[in-house]
């Protein structure tokens, strides 16, 4: 029985689509985990945006005041790789501010506001793991090691974001 010359160039024309749809996909879990990114970026600048608006009342604690501001500005114009400490940071800050309650109820559109954020905040970080997750696992594949799929794009990193301080600062 002869061996069909057609299968060669068939299993090459296959494995050549299926390396293509993989780095492609790869991409998109790529393309997804930045966008998660720039979302949950523009969520954080937004609260840090908040607490600043937050020091301008009068009424503020002055040392509550200068801690609140130190760490806003801190979370704004934090490198990457301090980020999450930064954040942290804020995050204590508006629980210990949050602990007045009089502020909350002499201003309750702006805490409200801050609820709505630190909502956004827990369903944008999920996303983020969730992209993080499925590109990592999707990169361990050995598929994409062999034919380094991934090109020169770096293994998405997943960031030490603390969900039970965004718990405590909606209380």
């Amino acid at each position: 029985m002869e061996f069909p010359i057609f299968v060669i160039p068939l299993f090459l024309l296959f494995l050549i689509w299926y390396l293509t749809f993989s780095a492609t996909r790869l991409d998109r879990l790529h393309q997804r985990v930045e966008t998660s990114w720039a979302n949950l970026d523009a969520i954080l600048q937004r609260r840090a945006s908040l607490a600043l608006e937050l020091t301008h009342f009068p009424e503020t604690d002055p040392a509550a005041n200068l801690l609140l501001t130190s760490a806003a500005h801190h979370a704004r114009a934090a490198d990457i790789s301090v980020r999450s400490e930064a954040e942290s940071a804020l995050t204590t800050a508006l629980i210990l501010l949050r602990q007045e309650g009089w502020l909350v109820e002499k201003y309750p559109e702006i805490f409200e506001e801050l609820d709505q954020l630190t909502e956004r905040l827990r369903v944008g970080i999920a996303l983020h793991l969730e992209a993080v997750s499925a590109a990592r696992a999707r990169r361990t594949k050995p598929i994409y090691q062999v034919f380094r799929l991934a090109g020169k794009a770096p293994l998405p990193v997943k960031y030490a974001f603390e969900d039970e301080s965004l718990v405590e600062a909606q209380r």
